[in-house]
């Protein structure tokens, strides 16, 4: 373990924030409510970006840029959205600032006061609309997939790196249909592409699911989610796609001439996922000893720390270094040789296991006389004596092996965090042991509402493949037929 880093037991939201700053990932900035995230966080959103952007253009979705600054009318045409978002929005009043006169800075130039103000988009929708209606006149110009990687807005009173910041990086899809059938397949669909990436990549189980009314995006009519469980007992929103309905094509007048020769409105969706993927990756994975990173999305997958004495030892792991980087290249492995004379190995050791390097090579001089190399495992803090001779293949199938690891590891600790609740009295001792609820809940806002208030514990979703199955309401008594998840979530 780090020198006085906190454990998870100790102090579990010291420890996430401690981590975030140690292991390079992102620090505060002097804007309250906003980060920097450094190049090593940076890398593992470039490699997430990557991987999601191939698989949305697999699906037949172009990207696209749409402008930053939305008109206030915009937000006012959709009720619900306005309402939805009002309270975290930024908006910007004045073009041009000037001196003060009596010379102690700056103020807003009452001559530069915009005629319309224009908010900081917290989400797209309404701009993206706006254009829309200019883009579509027959059903031969749908469907439209669009998609844009953007930064976004909303203002937070308590913000927590890569969880919740005032400024965040995400993606938003934006798509139009000809009829409600395809939005609703397309909805359907980009969450299954949310699933498979969480699951795949970074090796986190998710439970696919429905919201509950009161937990639907502003504007949607459903909102399809996943849902993870964090190692604290508390669950994360990781992605939402959103079906959409006619209600912005109407807010913004956005119709279509059919093959029937009439004008209909256009059938809409939304999706998109954001940096609280790297949240969520940290507190499914990471240890006391830093962070654990999932091979499929490691910056550097394998690094290379040499011991040796002298300039003829130091040109014989050299040459070796030189030969394993190649062939882990050529198997499309990332790979560091970290030979700087600057730090000892075991500083060295201690810094990329923190930073969750998945597999550490140590190439010492001894060990290579006897054809040998150390290697050691990140996920489960291993280490062996192997031969070098086919190093790379094994190399190979232990990032695989890694990789499914850390995914079992983590949906074991699902399923044990995942209880059966039936009454109120076992409701309230449960949920204060942390997981997953699954319930039966009867369908009201108001017992959903009351549940929060008493508990802070909310539906995080109804789960896709959920069984009928008659039951009544932990609270209310009222008739059920099917169970949903409820917990405290972040």
């Amino acid at each position: 373990m780090a020198k006085d880093f906190v454990t998870r037991s100790q102090n579990y939201s010291e420890w996430y924030n401690e981590l975030v700053v140690r292991a390079d990932l992102a620090e505060n900035s002097a804007v309250r409510g906003c980060m920097v995230i450094k190049p090593y966080g940076y890398a593992i959103w470039e490699k997430m970006q990557k991987a999601l952007d191939e698989m949305f253009k697999e699906t037949g979705h172009q990207n696209a840029y749409f402008p930053l600054f939305i008109p206030k009318s915009y937000f006012e045409k959709e009720a619900e959205h306005v309402e939805g978002f009002a309270k975290e929005c930024a908006i910007v009043t004045y073009h041009r600032l000037r001196a003060k006169s009596d010379g102690t800075g700056l103020e807003p130039d009452p001559d530069a006061k915009l005629e319309e103000e224009l908010i900081v988009r917290p989400t797209s929708e309404t701009i993206i609309w706006d254009t829309y209606r200019g883009w579509i006149k027959s059903y031969r110009d749908l469907p439209i997939l669009c998609n844009q990687w953007a930064n976004v807005v909303r203002w937070e009173m308590r913000t927590r790196m890569f969880l919740r910041t005032t400024e965040f990086l995400w993606q938003e899809g934006h798509t139009a249909h000809e009829t409600k059938e395809e939005a609703i397949e397309e909805t359907k669909k980009m969450l299954e592409v949310y699933a498979y990436f969480a699951e795949k990549f970074m090796a986190m189980p998710v439970i696919k699911g429905y919201k509950s009314p009161n937990e639907r995006f502003a504007g949607a009519l459903d909102t399809y989610c996943i849902e993870a469980l964090m190692q604290d007992g508390k669950a994360l929103q990781a992605g939402t796609s959103h079906f959409l309905g006619q209600n912005f094509a109407k807010a913004f007048d956005v119709k279509f001439l059919s093959k029937e020769n009439k004008l209909e409105y256009v059938w809409a969706t939304s999706w998109g996922v954001s940096t609280r993927l790297m949240g969520a990756l940290i507190m499914s994975h990471s240890d006391d000893n830093g962070l654990v990173l999932p091979p499929n999305l490691a910056p550097i997958q394998v690094v290379i720390i040499p011991i040796s004495k002298g300039d003829e030892q130091k040109a014989i792991v050299d040459k070796e270094a030189e030969k394993l980087c190649f062939e882990l290249k050529t198997k499309g492995i990332s790979v560091k040789y970290d030979n700087r004379d600057s730090y000892k190995p075991g500083w060295k050791f201690n810094e990329y296991e923190f930073k969750g390097v998945p597999i550490r090579v140590t190439l010492g001089a001894r060990d290579l006389e006897q054809g040998l190399v150390e290697l050691a495992r990140r996920d489960n803090l291993t280490k062996e004596s192997t031969p070098i001779e086919g190093l790379s293949s094994k190399i190979e199938k232990l990032l695989e092996e890694i990789q499914v690891n850390l995914y079992n590891k983590a949906l074991l600790f699902r399923e044990e965090s995942t209880r059966n609740v039936d009454s109120w009295e076992d409701f309230l001792i449960e949920i204060e042991k942390g997981g997953l609820l699954s319930c039966h809940w009867d369908g009201t806002p108001e017992t959903e509402e009351k549940i929060k208030e008493l508990t802070k514990a909310t539906i995080r979703c109804i789960p896709l493949n959920a069984k009928q199955e008659e039951g009544k309401c932990i609270f209310s008594g009222e008739a059920s037929n099917k169970r949903v998840i409820f917990a405290r979530a972040y």
